[in-house]
């Protein structure tokens, strides 16, 4: 009997699969605010909208002009879609004649100097997020902060981890147990997310106006010269023209145990790097330009498919609170916001990433090897570029495999905990859900990249055209189904809330922004810092 298999026989008897039902979900979901023209809206944040800075749902990610949406966590996946839509609605009623972009790659842009950095305040809290996006800006280029996605907030209940550690017969404190099953689950994600790439992939093309200016591997669509594209593309955004970086290449993270990724994250943020002191701390009139010259301001600009976290209290860096307290949840951000759903994302996804994060968890999970980080990395690449393509192949531990075959098997494991899931609550949305992603694997569906791709050919249109027309149906969607007054009130409320939370933020600094940061810093030194490159084997960090 496979590992999976003991785990889900383990977790049959009903008292341990209706813990189950526990499970805990968010949605953090990106768009940009865009002008009826499709063009990035240069108007700072709405003020109906609240403070960005404070609001519980509503905030802004890397630029003013991208919205990011949270909601709250949930048992049920309909909640969650329901508090996105009546957010979603909310939002609506607040941009006057602005649209959401539909799409993880951005509008028609205009260059860097057009693209507006986030803005929080003057509150020290608020001028090191600025500060940070300004970093990002110089070391990235602001085209990046138009990127939009996904994020998938994950986490099972502690009836459910006693249940799984008393089958293993695990002596751990449940907090240390939590922690190595939520990596052990990291690492299994990280080998197979690719297949959620391929199933749900959204962005094979591009307008030219992101890559201006920049080397790139696109190619025209057709006799559109305004739109580039790669044929067998599923997710541009996760690719090389996404948060990527040659600097961030060199950095090998480890995810075999909490320890040691805490350790290579604390140094990549406080050892310099040459690229980044080039820039300068400040400018000539002493303005900051980048929170620090390390390889990472915070460890949020280490790009990842999935993180761990841990809710952090005000003014704790979020290492330090895992560090301190252990994963809570993981963040999958491998999800493409699909053009053609008026909220970015639908419960068949949502379900089936709930089997494909269980079956993770259950999947054995070895310790990775250096050659496996590189086969990894190799494998986003193809996917990336050539997911579509019935003939691909990628690495695992015996080598080359048809990404077909590989697929298929890993799909067998999956079905089996969508099925636990649905036994779980009596229902079968998790089958169909599979069912519905099967289709897509197996061909007789189109997959959203290849979506794109057939809309753009049957109605010789541009990108930017495309998803513009998308945007102006979303709208429509939205305003026929207006708010009622109770909870248009209520949102207002809390729009009403944030500026005043702000500004009590604001008025309780009793340092200076230079004192802030450096204790804000400090707390990295607790974590044992080592920066480790490609040039040192994983097998020589202790733990492993």
């Amino acid at each position: 009997m496979s590992q999976l298999d003991a785990q889900l026989a383990a977790l049959a008897a009903p008292a341990a699969k209706h813990t189950l039902r526990g499970i805990l979900r968010g949605i953090e979901k990106e768009s940009l605010r865009v002008t009826p023209e499709g063009r990035l809206s240069a108007e700072q944040h709405p003020q109906g909208l609240g403070s960005a800075m404070t609001h519980p749902h509503i905030t802004t990610d890397y630029s003013e002009a991208l919205l990011e949406f949270i909601t709250q966590p949930a048992t049920r996946i309909s909640d969650v879609l329901a508090q996105l839509d009546e957010i979603h609605r909310y939002t609506y009623s607040q941009l006057s004649d602005e649209l959401l972009w539909p799409g993880s790659m951005p509008c028609v842009l205009a260059g860097d100097n057009s693209i507006p950095v986030a803005r929080y305040g003057t509150s020290n809290s608020g001028t090191m997020k600025t500060v940070y996006r300004l970093g990002l800006g110089h070391r990235y280029g602001r085209a990046m902060q138009t990127i939009a996605g996904v994020h998938y907030n994950f986490s099972l209940p502690d009836e459910f981890w006693r249940a799984l550690a008393q089958h293993e017969g695990s002596t751990q404190s449940l907090q240390d147990f939590k922690t190595d099953k939520y990596f052990a689950l990291i690492r299994n994600f990280r080998r197979y997310f690719w297949l959620l790439i391929q199933l749900f992939g959204a962005a094979p093309a591009v307008c030219k106006s992101f890559v201006r200016g920049r080397e790139h591997a696109l190619v025209p669509f057709g006799t559109d010269s305004n739109t580039l594209h790669v044929p067998y593309a599923t997710s541009l955004r996760m690719g090389d023209l996404g948060y990527q970086s040659d600097a961030q290449n060199s950095l090998i993270v480890c995810y075999n145990n909490v320890d040691n990724y805490l350790k290579t994250l604390c140094g990549a943020i406080t050892q310099p790097h040459a690229d980044y002191q080039r820039i300068g701390l400040t400018d000539v009139e002493g303005q900051y330009q980048q929170l620090n010259t390390s390889l990472l301001q915070i460890e949020n600009e280490f790009y990842s498919t999935i993180r761990p976290k841990r809710t952090a209290n005000s003014g704790e860096t979020a290492l330090q609170a895992l560090r301190l307290r252990g994963v809570e949840y993981v963040e999958v951000r491998c999800v493409d916001l699909n053009p053609f759903d008026p909220l970015g994302v639908n419960s068949d996804q949502l379900h089936y990433l709930d089997a494909f994060l269980l079956f993770c968890l259950l999947q054995d999970s070895p310790q990775a090897s250096d050659r496996e980080y590189a086969n990894l990395q190799e494998n986003q690449k193809r996917i990336v570029y050539r997911g579509l393509d019935p003939d691909l192949t990628l690495l695992n531990e015996s080598g080359e495999v048809k990404a077909s075959e590989w697929a298929a098997q890993l799909q067998c494991g999956i079905s089996a905990c969508a099925e636990m899931l649905d036994g779980a609550w009596g229902i079968d949305d998790y089958r169909r859900a599979f069912a519905a992603q099967e289709q897509k694997r197996a061909g007789a569906t189109p997959t959203p990249a290849q979506q794109v791709l057939h809309a753009l050919q049957e109605k010789q249109q541009t990108y930017y055209a495309h998803t513009l027309e998308m945007a102006e149906r979303h709208r429509q969607y939205f305003a026929t189904r207006p708010l009622s007054a109770a909870r248009q009130s209520y949102f207002a409320q809390l729009a009403s809330e944030s500026h005043r939370r702000q500004t009590e933020v604001e008025a309780a600094d009793t340092v200076s922004f230079e004192e802030y940061l450096a204790a804000y810093y400090r707390q990295y030194s607790d974590c044992g810092c080592t920066q480790r490159t490609a040039s040192e084997p994983i097998s020589a960090q202790s733990g492993h």
